[in-house]
Protein backbone atom coordinates (compact mmCIF):
# COMPACT_ATOMS: atom_id res chain seq x y z
CA UNK A 1 0.00 0.00 0.00
CA UNK A 2 1.32 3.75 -0.80
CA UNK A 3 2.80 5.06 2.80
CA UNK A 4 1.54 8.28 1.78
CA UNK A 5 -2.14 7.18 1.43
CA UNK A 6 -1.82 4.89 4.45
CA UNK A 7 -1.00 7.53 6.83
CA UNK A 8 -3.17 10.10 5.76
CA UNK A 9 -6.24 7.83 5.61
CA UNK A 10 -5.22 6.80 9.13
CA UNK A 11 -5.14 10.61 10.48
CA UNK A 12 -8.58 10.89 8.45
CA UNK A 13 -9.98 7.99 11.00
CA UNK A 14 -8.09 8.40 14.06
CA UNK A 15 -9.49 11.06 16.73
CA UNK A 16 -7.34 14.20 16.89
CA UNK A 17 -6.13 15.91 19.95
CA UNK A 18 -8.36 18.90 19.43
CA UNK A 19 -11.89 17.68 18.98
CA UNK A 20 -12.46 20.81 16.98
CA UNK A 21 -10.21 19.35 14.09
CA UNK A 22 -12.64 16.52 13.82
CA UNK A 23 -15.47 18.61 13.64
CA UNK A 24 -14.24 20.68 11.03
CA UNK A 25 -13.11 17.90 9.11
CA UNK A 26 -16.56 16.44 9.35
CA UNK A 27 -18.20 20.10 8.37
CA UNK A 28 -15.47 19.82 5.32
CA UNK A 29 -17.01 16.45 4.15
CA UNK A 30 -20.75 17.46 4.74
CA UNK A 31 -19.96 20.61 2.30
CA UNK A 32 -18.64 18.82 -0.42
CA UNK A 33 -21.39 16.25 -0.02
CA UNK A 34 -24.23 19.20 0.03
CA UNK A 35 -22.45 21.17 -3.15
CA UNK A 36 -22.09 17.93 -4.85
CA UNK A 37 -25.60 17.03 -4.56
CA UNK A 38 -27.11 20.22 -5.31
CA UNK A 39 -25.27 20.55 -8.72
CA UNK A 40 -26.45 16.91 -9.15
CA UNK A 41 -29.98 17.65 -8.94
CA UNK A 42 -29.87 21.41 -10.98
CA UNK A 43 -28.20 19.94 -13.45
CA UNK A 44 -30.91 16.70 -13.48
CA UNK A 45 -33.52 18.93 -13.17
CA UNK A 46 -32.47 21.41 -16.61
CA UNK A 47 -32.11 18.11 -18.17
CA UNK A 48 -35.61 16.92 -17.48
CA UNK A 49 -36.56 20.42 -18.75
CA UNK A 50 -34.52 20.82 -21.59
CA UNK A 51 -35.83 17.14 -22.49
CA UNK A 52 -39.38 18.04 -21.81
CA UNK A 53 -39.31 21.23 -24.57
CA UNK A 54 -38.01 18.65 -27.07
CA UNK A 55 -40.19 16.78 -26.97
CA UNK A 56 -43.12 19.49 -27.13
CA UNK A 57 -41.31 21.50 -30.11
CA UNK A 58 -40.47 17.77 -31.65
CA UNK A 59 -44.29 17.61 -32.12
CA UNK A 60 -44.18 20.79 -34.18
CA UNK A 61 -41.04 20.57 -36.20
CA UNK A 62 -40.51 18.34 -38.24
CA UNK A 63 -36.84 15.83 -38.01
CA UNK A 64 -35.89 17.65 -41.50
CA UNK A 65 -37.16 21.02 -42.85
CA UNK A 66 -36.10 22.52 -46.50
CA UNK A 67 -36.47 26.47 -47.12
CA UNK A 68 -35.11 28.82 -49.73
CA UNK A 69 -31.95 30.30 -48.74
CA UNK A 70 -33.07 33.82 -50.49
CA UNK A 71 -36.64 34.06 -50.65
CA UNK A 72 -40.06 32.76 -49.51
CA UNK A 73 -42.00 30.70 -52.00
CA UNK A 74 -40.60 28.37 -54.82
CA UNK A 75 -42.33 25.75 -57.38
CA UNK A 76 -42.67 22.60 -55.50
CA UNK A 77 -40.72 20.98 -58.83
CA UNK A 78 -37.82 22.75 -57.61
CA UNK A 79 -36.80 20.20 -55.09
CA UNK A 80 -36.57 16.51 -56.80
CA UNK A 81 -39.13 14.61 -53.98
CA UNK A 82 -38.13 11.70 -55.76
CA UNK A 83 -34.60 11.47 -54.94
CA UNK A 84 -35.28 12.80 -51.31
CA UNK A 85 -37.70 9.67 -51.08
CA UNK A 86 -34.90 7.54 -51.86
CA UNK A 87 -32.57 8.36 -49.28
CA UNK A 88 -32.27 5.65 -46.79
CA UNK A 89 -33.53 6.18 -43.54
CA UNK A 90 -36.53 8.97 -44.67
CA UNK A 91 -40.40 7.78 -43.99
CA UNK A 92 -42.09 10.94 -45.05
CA UNK A 93 -42.46 13.85 -47.10
CA UNK A 94 -44.93 16.54 -47.09
CA UNK A 95 -45.51 20.11 -49.01
CA UNK A 96 -45.73 22.92 -46.59
CA UNK A 97 -47.16 26.50 -47.24
CA UNK A 98 -47.09 29.36 -44.85
CA UNK A 99 -48.65 33.06 -45.07
CA UNK A 100 -49.79 35.49 -42.61
CA UNK A 101 -53.89 36.11 -42.33
CA UNK A 102 -56.28 37.36 -40.87
CA UNK A 103 -58.93 35.57 -39.32
CA UNK A 104 -62.19 36.75 -37.77
CA UNK A 105 -65.21 34.75 -36.47
CA UNK A 106 -68.39 36.56 -35.24
CA UNK A 107 -66.56 40.12 -33.94
CA UNK A 108 -63.44 38.27 -32.67
CA UNK A 109 -60.50 38.89 -35.20
CA UNK A 110 -56.19 37.89 -34.93
CA UNK A 111 -53.87 37.69 -37.45
CA UNK A 112 -52.20 34.46 -37.53
CA UNK A 113 -49.53 32.23 -39.24
CA UNK A 114 -51.83 29.55 -41.88
CA UNK A 115 -49.62 26.35 -42.42
CA UNK A 116 -50.94 24.52 -45.28
CA UNK A 117 -49.79 20.84 -45.11
CA UNK A 118 -49.83 18.00 -46.88
CA UNK A 119 -51.55 14.55 -46.93
CA UNK A 120 -48.73 12.92 -45.17
CA UNK A 121 -48.62 15.54 -42.51
CA UNK A 122 -50.57 13.68 -40.00
CA UNK A 123 -48.60 10.56 -40.03
CA UNK A 124 -45.11 12.43 -39.62
CA UNK A 125 -46.11 14.68 -37.25
CA UNK A 126 -47.10 14.49 -33.17
CA UNK A 127 -49.77 17.35 -33.27
CA UNK A 128 -52.61 15.02 -33.63
CA UNK A 129 -50.95 13.93 -29.53
CA UNK A 130 -51.24 17.42 -28.65
CA UNK A 131 -54.90 18.24 -29.00
CA UNK A 132 -56.56 20.02 -26.56
CA UNK A 133 -59.96 19.82 -27.75
CA UNK A 134 -61.76 18.11 -30.57
CA UNK A 135 -59.80 16.08 -32.93
CA UNK A 136 -57.17 16.63 -35.43
CA UNK A 137 -59.07 16.06 -39.24
CA UNK A 138 -57.91 18.56 -41.93
CA UNK A 139 -59.91 17.49 -45.07
CA UNK A 140 -62.36 14.96 -45.48
CA UNK A 141 -63.42 14.39 -49.35
CA UNK A 142 -63.69 18.16 -50.84
CA UNK A 143 -64.39 19.62 -47.54
CA UNK A 144 -61.32 21.36 -45.87
CA UNK A 145 -60.95 22.32 -42.44
CA UNK A 146 -58.33 23.82 -40.26
CA UNK A 147 -56.99 23.17 -36.21
CA UNK A 148 -56.05 25.90 -34.69
CA UNK A 149 -53.43 26.84 -32.09
CA UNK A 150 -55.08 27.39 -28.36
CA UNK A 151 -54.05 30.73 -28.21
CA UNK A 152 -55.71 31.45 -31.47
CA UNK A 153 -58.81 29.72 -30.27
CA UNK A 154 -58.83 31.57 -27.40
CA UNK A 155 -58.39 35.43 -29.49
CA UNK A 156 -61.33 34.43 -31.82
CA UNK A 157 -62.87 33.09 -28.99
CA UNK A 158 -63.73 29.78 -31.71
CA UNK A 159 -66.69 27.12 -30.86
CA UNK A 160 -66.14 23.89 -32.30
CA UNK A 161 -69.69 23.12 -32.07
CA UNK A 162 -70.78 26.30 -34.10
CA UNK A 163 -71.85 24.96 -37.13
CA UNK A 164 -73.39 27.82 -38.16
CA UNK A 165 -71.02 30.54 -37.87
CA UNK A 166 -67.61 29.44 -39.94
CA UNK A 167 -64.27 31.17 -39.43
CA UNK A 168 -63.33 33.75 -42.46
CA UNK A 169 -59.87 34.01 -43.38
CA UNK A 170 -58.62 37.35 -45.30
CA UNK A 171 -55.34 37.28 -47.24
CA UNK A 172 -54.29 40.37 -49.42
CA UNK A 173 -54.24 39.75 -53.37
CA UNK A 174 -51.22 39.94 -55.32
CA UNK A 175 -53.44 42.06 -57.62
CA UNK A 176 -55.56 43.59 -55.29
CA UNK A 177 -54.87 47.98 -54.55
CA UNK A 178 -54.86 50.11 -51.94
CA UNK A 179 -57.82 52.02 -53.48
CA UNK A 180 -59.54 49.46 -54.44
CA UNK A 181 -62.91 47.96 -52.73
CA UNK A 182 -62.42 45.11 -50.07
CA UNK A 183 -63.38 42.33 -52.11
CA UNK A 184 -60.61 43.54 -54.79
CA UNK A 185 -57.69 43.82 -52.04
CA UNK A 186 -58.21 40.65 -50.07
CA UNK A 187 -59.17 37.07 -51.00
CA UNK A 188 -61.40 35.37 -48.62
CA UNK A 189 -62.84 32.10 -47.48
CA UNK A 190 -64.87 30.54 -45.01
CA UNK A 191 -63.54 27.52 -43.29
CA UNK A 192 -64.95 25.25 -39.95
CA UNK A 193 -62.35 24.42 -37.28
CA UNK A 194 -62.04 20.56 -35.89
CA UNK A 195 -59.96 21.09 -33.25
CA UNK A 196 -57.35 22.97 -30.94
CA UNK A 197 -53.91 21.80 -30.50
CA UNK A 198 -51.80 22.98 -27.34
CA UNK A 199 -48.13 22.53 -27.36
CA UNK A 200 -45.76 26.13 -26.78
CA UNK A 201 -47.20 29.24 -26.26
CA UNK A 202 -45.24 30.04 -29.17
CA UNK A 203 -47.11 27.91 -31.52
CA UNK A 204 -50.58 28.39 -30.06
CA UNK A 205 -50.40 31.80 -30.66
CA UNK A 206 -49.60 31.88 -33.98
CA UNK A 207 -50.33 28.55 -36.02
CA UNK A 208 -53.30 27.20 -37.68
CA UNK A 209 -53.23 24.39 -39.49
CA UNK A 210 -55.41 23.45 -42.46
CA UNK A 211 -54.92 21.79 -46.31
CA UNK A 212 -52.43 23.30 -47.96
CA UNK A 213 -54.98 23.36 -51.22
CA UNK A 214 -57.11 25.57 -49.15
CA UNK A 215 -54.27 28.26 -48.74
CA UNK A 216 -52.95 27.71 -52.29
CA UNK A 217 -56.37 28.41 -53.10
CA UNK A 218 -56.55 31.38 -50.89
CA UNK A 219 -53.50 33.07 -52.59
CA UNK A 220 -54.20 31.92 -56.31
CA UNK A 221 -51.13 29.71 -56.38
CA UNK A 222 -50.69 26.72 -58.62
CA UNK A 223 -47.48 24.62 -57.18
CA UNK A 224 -45.96 26.78 -54.83
CA UNK A 225 -44.83 25.92 -51.45
CA UNK A 226 -42.40 27.47 -49.01
CA UNK A 227 -41.32 24.77 -47.46
CA UNK A 228 -40.73 20.79 -47.31
CA UNK A 229 -40.73 18.95 -44.31
CA UNK A 230 -39.69 15.65 -43.36
CA UNK A 231 -39.54 12.67 -40.79
CA UNK A 232 -36.74 10.14 -40.82
CA UNK A 233 -36.67 7.01 -39.32
CA UNK A 234 -35.66 6.02 -35.73
CA UNK A 235 -31.61 5.59 -34.68
CA UNK A 236 -30.73 6.20 -38.18
CA UNK A 237 -27.52 9.09 -38.67
CA UNK A 238 -29.25 12.20 -39.11
CA UNK A 239 -26.09 14.04 -39.96
CA UNK A 240 -25.25 11.91 -42.55
CA UNK A 241 -29.04 11.86 -43.83
CA UNK A 242 -28.87 15.84 -43.47
CA UNK A 243 -25.91 16.02 -45.80
CA UNK A 244 -27.47 13.73 -48.63
CA UNK A 245 -30.55 15.93 -48.30
CA UNK A 246 -28.65 18.87 -48.93
CA UNK A 247 -26.56 17.29 -52.26
CA UNK A 248 -29.84 16.65 -53.52
CA UNK A 249 -31.73 20.07 -52.97
CA UNK A 250 -28.90 21.91 -54.37
CA UNK A 251 -27.32 25.00 -53.23
CA UNK A 252 -30.31 27.54 -53.59
CA UNK A 253 -31.92 25.53 -50.54
CA UNK A 254 -30.67 25.10 -47.00
CA UNK A 255 -31.52 21.88 -44.54
CA UNK A 256 -32.24 22.22 -40.92
CA UNK A 257 -32.40 19.58 -38.34
CA UNK A 258 -34.47 20.05 -34.88
CA UNK A 259 -32.35 21.83 -33.31
CA UNK A 260 -31.16 24.26 -36.17
CA UNK A 261 -34.99 24.97 -36.37
CA UNK A 262 -34.75 26.52 -32.89
CA UNK A 263 -31.21 27.07 -32.15
CA UNK A 264 -31.38 30.30 -30.24
CA UNK A 265 -33.80 28.69 -28.02
CA UNK A 266 -31.27 25.71 -27.18
CA UNK A 267 -28.39 27.72 -27.10
CA UNK A 268 -30.26 29.72 -24.81
CA UNK A 269 -31.41 26.99 -22.80
CA UNK A 270 -27.60 25.26 -22.49
CA UNK A 271 -26.47 28.50 -21.59
CA UNK A 272 -28.48 28.53 -18.65
CA UNK A 273 -27.59 25.20 -18.00
CA UNK A 274 -23.74 25.86 -17.43
CA UNK A 275 -24.42 29.63 -16.15
CA UNK A 276 -25.93 27.80 -13.02
CA UNK A 277 -23.54 25.07 -13.13
CA UNK A 278 -20.55 27.60 -12.64
CA UNK A 279 -22.66 29.58 -9.88
CA UNK A 280 -23.26 26.53 -7.79
CA UNK A 281 -19.40 25.41 -8.47
CA UNK A 282 -18.55 29.23 -6.65
CA UNK A 283 -20.69 27.80 -3.75
CA UNK A 284 -19.13 24.88 -3.17
CA UNK A 285 -15.73 26.57 -4.26
CA UNK A 286 -16.74 28.69 -0.87
CA UNK A 287 -17.71 25.19 0.81
CA UNK A 288 -14.36 23.95 0.44
CA UNK A 289 -12.57 26.49 2.50
CA UNK A 290 -12.94 24.04 5.16
CA UNK A 291 -10.80 21.72 3.76
CA UNK A 292 -8.37 24.34 3.90
CA UNK A 293 -9.01 25.00 7.70
CA UNK A 294 -8.98 21.51 8.78
CA UNK A 295 -5.74 20.46 6.83
CA UNK A 296 -3.81 23.38 8.65
CA UNK A 297 -5.10 22.42 11.62
CA UNK A 298 -4.39 19.19 11.15
CA UNK A 299 -0.70 20.09 10.05
CA UNK A 300 -0.47 21.60 13.42
CA UNK A 301 -2.03 18.84 15.65
CA UNK A 302 0.62 16.36 13.98
CA UNK A 303 3.96 18.42 14.04
CA UNK A 304 5.70 15.43 16.60
CA UNK A 305 4.44 12.91 13.89
CA UNK A 306 6.11 14.94 11.35
CA UNK A 307 9.11 15.49 13.63
CA UNK A 308 9.36 11.93 13.80
CA UNK A 309 8.68 11.01 10.22
CA UNK A 310 11.87 13.55 9.47
CA UNK A 311 14.35 11.86 12.07
CA UNK A 312 13.38 8.79 10.24
CA UNK A 313 14.34 9.74 6.66
CA UNK A 314 11.03 11.35 5.02
CA UNK A 315 11.20 13.93 3.12
CA UNK A 316 9.44 17.35 2.58
CA UNK A 317 7.94 15.83 -0.46
CA UNK A 318 6.43 12.80 1.75
CA UNK A 319 5.35 14.88 4.36
CA UNK A 320 3.55 17.28 1.65
CA UNK A 321 2.02 14.40 -0.36
CA UNK A 322 0.59 12.73 3.06
CA UNK A 323 -1.43 15.99 3.68
CA UNK A 324 -2.36 16.72 -0.06
CA UNK A 325 -4.03 12.95 0.03
CA UNK A 326 -5.70 14.10 3.46
CA UNK A 327 -7.33 16.56 1.48
CA UNK A 328 -8.00 15.19 -2.03
CA UNK A 329 -9.93 12.32 0.74
CA UNK A 330 -12.43 14.63 2.10
CA UNK A 331 -13.26 15.63 -1.27
CA UNK A 332 -13.40 12.41 -2.77
CA UNK A 333 -15.80 11.09 0.03
CA UNK A 334 -17.68 13.97 0.03
CA UNK A 335 -18.10 13.67 -3.71
CA UNK A 336 -18.90 10.27 -4.31
CA UNK A 337 -21.11 10.36 -0.91
CA UNK A 338 -23.11 13.92 -3.25
CA UNK A 339 -23.21 11.86 -6.12
CA UNK A 340 -24.77 9.28 -4.61
CA UNK A 341 -27.27 11.43 -2.85
CA UNK A 342 -27.67 13.46 -5.40
CA UNK A 343 -28.95 10.19 -7.69
CA UNK A 344 -31.07 8.84 -5.00
CA UNK A 345 -32.98 12.31 -4.72
CA UNK A 346 -32.93 12.33 -8.64
CA UNK A 347 -34.35 9.06 -8.36
CA UNK A 348 -37.81 9.48 -6.06
CA UNK A 349 -38.35 12.48 -7.70
CA UNK A 350 -38.17 10.66 -11.62
CA UNK A 351 -40.25 7.86 -9.84
CA UNK A 352 -42.77 9.28 -7.38
CA UNK A 353 -42.73 13.10 -8.45
CA UNK A 354 -43.30 14.59 -4.55
CA UNK A 355 -42.14 18.16 -5.61
CA UNK A 356 -44.80 19.13 -7.91
CA UNK A 357 -45.69 22.45 -10.32
CA UNK A 358 -48.17 24.47 -9.47
CA UNK A 359 -51.48 23.79 -7.49
CA UNK A 360 -53.88 21.02 -7.70
CA UNK A 361 -55.33 22.75 -10.70
CA UNK A 362 -52.37 23.19 -12.98
CA UNK A 363 -52.70 23.23 -16.56
CA UNK A 364 -49.26 22.62 -16.99
CA UNK A 365 -48.30 19.65 -19.59
CA UNK A 366 -46.52 18.21 -16.83
CA UNK A 367 -47.86 18.14 -13.12
CA UNK A 368 -44.04 17.22 -11.52
CA UNK A 369 -40.17 18.89 -11.92
CA UNK A 370 -39.00 16.60 -14.45
CA UNK A 371 -35.63 15.20 -13.99
CA UNK A 372 -33.18 13.33 -16.30
CA UNK A 373 -29.96 12.27 -15.41
CA UNK A 374 -27.12 11.75 -17.42
CA UNK A 375 -23.90 10.33 -17.07
CA UNK A 376 -22.02 12.85 -18.13
CA UNK A 377 -23.20 15.01 -15.56
CA UNK A 378 -21.89 13.04 -12.84
CA UNK A 379 -18.14 12.93 -14.49
CA UNK A 380 -18.17 16.67 -15.14
CA UNK A 381 -19.54 17.41 -11.48
CA UNK A 382 -16.83 14.51 -9.88
CA UNK A 383 -13.82 15.96 -11.92
CA UNK A 384 -15.08 19.57 -10.79
CA UNK A 385 -15.35 18.88 -7.35
CA UNK A 386 -11.98 16.85 -7.11
CA UNK A 387 -10.48 20.28 -9.12
CA UNK A 388 -11.52 22.38 -6.28
CA UNK A 389 -10.66 20.06 -4.03
CA UNK A 390 -7.26 20.10 -5.12
CA UNK A 391 -6.94 23.42 -5.39
CA UNK A 392 -8.24 23.83 -1.62
CA UNK A 393 -5.54 21.03 -0.19
CA UNK A 394 -2.93 22.61 -2.45
CA UNK A 395 -2.55 26.05 -0.74
CA UNK A 396 -2.28 24.62 3.14
CA UNK A 397 0.28 22.05 1.86
CA UNK A 398 2.23 24.41 -0.06
CA UNK A 399 2.73 26.46 2.89
CA UNK A 400 3.31 24.17 5.35
CA UNK A 401 6.35 25.38 6.54
CA UNK A 402 4.85 28.54 7.23
CA UNK A 403 2.01 26.69 9.62
CA UNK A 404 4.29 24.39 11.31
CA UNK A 405 7.19 26.31 12.34
CA UNK A 406 8.74 22.89 13.52
CA UNK A 407 9.79 21.77 9.80
CA UNK A 408 13.16 22.59 8.87
CA UNK A 409 14.59 20.01 7.57
CA UNK A 410 15.22 20.74 3.97
CA UNK A 411 13.57 18.07 1.16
Amino acid sequence: MNLAFYIARRYFKSRKSHNVINIISMISVAGVTIGTMALIVVLSVFNGFEQLVVSLFNSFNPDMQVTLREGKNFPATDIPRELLREIPGVLYITEVLEENALMKYKDKQAIVTLKGVGAEYQRMSGVDTMMAEGRFLLQSGEKDFTVLGYGVAYYLNANLNDYINPITIFIPTRTGTMGGSLDQAFSQEIIFPTGFFSIQQEFDVKYALMPIRFVRKLLDYKNEISAIEIKLDEGVDQRKIQRKIEAASGEKFQVKNRFQQQELLYNIMKSEKYAIFLILTFILLLATFNVVGSLSMLILDKKKDIAVLQSMGATMKLIKRIFMTEGLMISFIGAVTGMILGGVVCWIQQTYGLIRMGGPNSTFVVNSYPIQMQPLDFLLVFFTVMLIGYLAAWYPVYNIRKINTALVKPD
